[in-house]
This record gives C-alpha cells, sequence and structure tokens, in this order.
C-alpha cells in the first residue's frame, strides 16, 4: 500500500494556522505521507529558520472541518457555475497529546481533502506503515538503545540475592503464554512441565511470575492473570504448587484481586474467578478494585472537556472535575500500590498481584509499588528499566490501550489510559517526595506523548511477541538511546534529587493529590516562568557543586 493514495491535497497556500501559546502564522501547508507541515512566509524580508508546525498524522486523535457555503460547493460539484473557490473552511485537529491545533484553508474542496487526507493517515492499522519503520535520525544507527536484555540483567541482579529462583526459556518463541517475554523468573523449584500446566489455568496463560525481589526481608512480587475456575470450581495442581513455591519456606502470602468480589463472582460464570481458600489455604485474597478499560477512558475524555471548556467558573471547573473521576482513579491506584508495598515492607509476606486479563491495572500497581519500595528504579536507568519489564515486555497492549487519548468519543473497548495513569500517579510521588526521584515532570511527559505517538519503536505493538514479529529492534529506533543522549538526559534529570534508601509512602489524602497541570494543561497554560525556575535551581546546585 502507498500512502501517498490517502493524500489528497499534497500542498496548500495561504493557510493560516492557530497552535495554543502561539501567535497565529501564514504560510505553506504540505501533507507529507507521515507528516503535517506548515513554512510560514518571511517576514520582512526575514528569512525562515523553521517550520511552524511538523506534526505526526498518528498524533491526531480527531479531525473537525467546517466549511462555508456547502450549497455551492454543491453546484460546483454538479458542474454547475458557483463561487465555491472562494469559500473557506477550517480543519481543527486534536492532538493525543491535547493540542488544538486550527487551520484555516481558503477553498472548500482544499479543506476536504486536507481533513479527509490527514484523517485517512492518522488512522492506519498496518504496523509496518507507522513512520518509526521510516525514521531515520543523521548519526543513529539502528540498534542503539535496544541493547538492554532486562531480564537477563533483572535476573543476574536477583541470583546475587538468592537462589531460589531461576530464568526459565519455557515461553522460547512466545508458545505458552504469547503476551510474555521469552524468557521468565520462576521458582527454582518448580519444572518447565508443571509452568506449562500451569499455564493452561490462567487466563491468557498469564500463569504466575516472578515480578519483584525485597532485599530488605527477601520478601517476593509475583504478578498474573485470573484463575481459570468457572462455574464447576476447577482446579490445577500444579498452578497451587507454583504459588505455595514462591512463598519459599513462609507461612503465608497475600493475592490483591484488584477487581470487587462481586466482579470475581460474576466472572466465575463466564469461567474465571478468584483463588478459594480451600485449595489456597496459606494465601489470602484481598479484593482492592480499581477503575477497568472504558470507565478509565470515560474518565479521562470527561477530564480533558473539562480543562478546554472556554469560560468555566471555579465552582463549575471544580464540579467538572470532581465528575471526571480522574482524582478518583489516581486515589485507588495509589492506595492499590501502597498496600501491595505494606504486605511487602510492614507485613513481611510475599504478594500475587492480579485482575483479569493482568495486562493492565496488574502492571499498574506491581510497577508503583517498585516504584515506592525500591531507590533503584527512582534514578533515570532504573525508571526505564522498570517500564520495559513491567509494561513493555510484561505485555501491556500499547497498540490497542493507546490507539486514541483524550478527545476521543470512540467507543471502543480496548482503548485504556492505563499508562498515562501512571505516570500521573509518578507525578504525584515527585511532588510529595520532591528530592526522591531522579527525574523530572518533563522526562514523565515526555513518556507520556511517545506512548501515544512516536517516531521512536519503543511503545509500538502490543507484547514482545509482535514486537519480534514485526522485527521492530532491527528496525526502528529506541526511545531509551534518544533520551540518554547527554544532551536530551541534562533536561530531564531532577536537579535536587538525592538517592532516598527509604520506603516513599505516598498520601491519598484529598489535599495532597493535585491535578496534573504540566501535562493536561500544557497547552493552556505557558511555561516560560516555570522553565526559568527549574533553570535558576540547576545554576544554584551547579555552584553550591
Amino acid at each position: 500500500m502507498e500512502l501517498a493514495h490517502f493524500i489528497q491535497s499534497s500542498q496548500v497556500e495561504n493557510v493560516r494556522l492557530c497552535c495554543p501559546l502561539m501567535p497565529p502564522v501564514t504560510g505553506t501547508l504540505c501533507v507529507s505521507s507521515h507528516h503535517l507541515l506548515l513554512s510560514a512566509y518571511p517576514v520582512e524580508g526575514k528569512r525562515q529558520e523553521k517550520c511552524n508546525l511538523w506534526l505526526l498524522h498518528c498524533a491526531v486523535d480527531s479531525v473537525e472541518k467546517s466549511v462555508h457555503n456547502i450549497g455551492m460547493l454543491k453546484n460546483k460539484e454538479s458542474d454547475q457555475d458557483g463561487e465555491g473557490r472562494s469559500s473557506s473552511g477550517i480543519v481543527t485537529l486534536r492532538c493525543k497529546d491535547l493540542r488544538v491545533i486550527q487551520l484555516e484553508i481558503p477553498g472548500m474542496e482544499e479543506t476536504l481533502n486536507v481533513a479527509r487526507s490527514v484523517q485517512a493517515l492518522s488512522s492506519l492499522d498496518s504496523i509496518t506503515l507507522s513512520y518509526p519503520f521510516f525514521f531515520r535520525p543523521p548519526g543513529c544507527k539502528l540498534g542503539k538503545g535496544w541493547h538492554r536484555d532486562t531480564m537477563e540483567n533483572f535476573f543476574h541482579k536477583l541470583k546475587e540475592q538468592t537462589d531460589t529462583w531461576r530464568l526459565s526459556q519455557v515461553n522460547e518463541h512466545f508458545k505458552v503464554c504469547p503476551s510474555y517475554p521469552a524468557k521468565i523468573i520462576v521458582p527454582a523449584s518448580c519444572s518447565d512441565d508443571n509452568l506449562k500446566r500451569a499455564a493452561a489455568f490462567r487466563q491468557g496463560r498469564r500463569f504466575p511470575i516472578f515480578s519483584y525481589y525485597h532485599q530488605t526481608n527477601k520478601m517476593v512480587m509475583l504478578r498474573s492473570a485470573q484463575p481459570l475456575v468457572g462455574p464447576t470450581q476447577r482446579w490445577c495442581e500444579e498452578d497451587e504448587m507454583l504459588l505455595n513455591a514462591a512463598l519459599i519456606g513462609e507461612l503465608r502470602g497475600f493475592i490483591i484481586d484488584i477487581r470487587t468480589e462481586q466482579e470475581a463472582k460474576q466472572a466465575r460464570s463466564a469461567g474465571g474467578g478468584s483463588e478459594s481458600k480451600d485449595r489456597y489455604p496459606k494465601w489470602r485474597v484481598l479484593h482492592h478494585p480499581l477503575g477497568r478499560k472504558h470507565a478509565l477512558q470515560s474518565s479521562l475524555t470527561r477530564l480533558v472537556g473539562a480543562c478546554y471548556e472556554p469560560y468555566l467558573g471555579m465552582s463549575r471547573w471544580i464540579s467538572r472535575l470532581q465528575a471526571s473521576h480522574w482524582m478518583s482513579h489516581i486515589k485507588e491506584a495509589l492506595s492499590t500500590a501502597g498496600l501491595a508495598a505494606e504486605c511487602i515492607e510492614r507485613e513481611g509476606t510475599c504478594l500475587l498481584v492480579h485482575g483479569e486479563e493482568g495486562t493492565d491495572n496488574t502492571l499498574l500497581v506491581t510497577s508503583l509499588a517498585q516504584l515506592i519500595l525500591s531507590p533503584d528504579c527512582r534514578t533515570m536507568v532504573g525508571f526505564q528499566d522498570l517500564i520495559e519489564r513491567e509494561w513493555l515486555q510484561a505485555g501491556h497492549p500499547f497498540h490497542l490501550r493507546c490507539a486514541r487519548s483524550g478527545w476521543s468519543q470512540s467507543r471502543s473497548q480496548q482503548e485504556s489510559p492505563n499508562f498515562l495513569l501512571f505516570l500521573d500517579c509518578c507525578w504525584q510521588l515527585s511532588l510529595q517526595f520532591p528530592r526522591s526521584l531522579e527525574f523530572n515532570e518533563k522526562f514523565l511527559c515526555t513518556l507520556a506523548t511517545h506512548a501515544y505517538s512516536s517516531e521512536y519503536g519503543t511503545f509500538l505493538c502490543n507484547n514482545e511477541k509482535e514486537r519480534h514479529l514485526y522485527k521492530v529492534h532491527e528496525q526502528t529506533h529506541s526511545l531509551w538511546g534518544f533520551l540518554n543522549n547527554f544532551k536530551q538526559r541534562q533536561n530531564l534529570l531532577n536537579p535536587i534529587y538525592e538517592k532516598n534508601p527509604l520506603v516513599i509512602w505516598p498520601s491519598v489524602a484529598p489535599q495532597s493529590l493535585q491535578l496534573w497541570e504540566g501535562f493536561f494543561l500544557q497547552y493552556l497554560i505557558p511555561t516560560k516562568h516555570r522553565e526559568m525556575s527549574w533553570q535558576r535551581i540547576w545554576e544554584l546546585v551547579s555552584e553550591d557543586c
């Protein structure tokens, strides 16, 4: 398929661009296979140095068009004389990073052509036609930044602490669980044959595997999908043996089921369910529900609608913010992650976290719990490794979940801002513990933007199997390679960071949580003075050094 077939007008003159926090400009609009570009006309003989707009089509969440004199256009289409050529229109692009861009285009036909072109190019389903497969930055070689084999490195560090776990290749070629990585960490006493049988007892074949080792008291955290108990109360001896082996002689463990007890019972009638006391006597199930796909996506949509509704009064704004329930989702996510950390740190027990599929909120809880417990995860490199292990290699379906952002009115059941919620929770932690995270808010905003649209291949596809199939590591560049470049890295570091070996317990009191304005309001509120403040902090820190 040639992307050029989707382009109905490749170049339009005298287009007026209105971008947030920038003065309007007029220039030449170009529609390419992957980008929408606008170069402003020179002003007073000054040479234009760069494009005023350089927008990836995949960054567009929705396209709206408004044309005038539509009756004249119909006359023109029916070969009748009219004044269609003097008409104009507006194309409004609502982007996944929440920008709202308006293009005032002369001529109704050109307006409709640009709108149709962007609409088609922003909604391509083919992975291999996406821009990361064509992006070739100067001076960069393919393969840079993909060097880390996180699971092997992670296991090597674990092996220095304990010998009760092993690195299994039972999932080689992804033949046991398609959404797990090829290499997984499991109890040393469990054979690969037992793992295969245990996999058949969990939804999506996502059996319990190692997630985190707490060095302080040697407790571990596991994650999985729900057991397939069903209405007939099925059971699996290998699954029970796997969980008991993870206890490593401990008397008990906790299972955090991120659904209500009623939801778990309803899942049983559809073939799922939760662990029973009779079959898992050493494990105690705690139900701590979190908002799921459609609820989260609707919440994000309502929040974005409130942020961008003009002329809201104070009481109306507070009401709209509360009605979105986004802050409630943050509270519940931090509360559940805090509970997971408490089970490990204060109760001194092993932990299993699961919901239904184990690919969304399960990963949200395990990754946040590690950020709370481990100072290593709060470094720049450690945080990248955390995302690699707990989101990318763990099988969070980024291609499905991040297909649309906060502007989408789609009723798809696949879209869900779980990763954005995770980054928001990380920002809340950075707010409560300003010196404990090595990275800054700009780093979190950058990750949020690239998760939804990027020229890099890091967040492509839904799991490692798909990335292997499409040869993402061989044919695209890594976002980590770009962000770890010295110049970029310096802009993403926290100037007042100081390693904190303690657990950072989050507060979920209403007065402790704030709207992440650095992301949700970044194109509504100027950031100039904030950036000046951070620059001054860097200068003061450099003087002290």
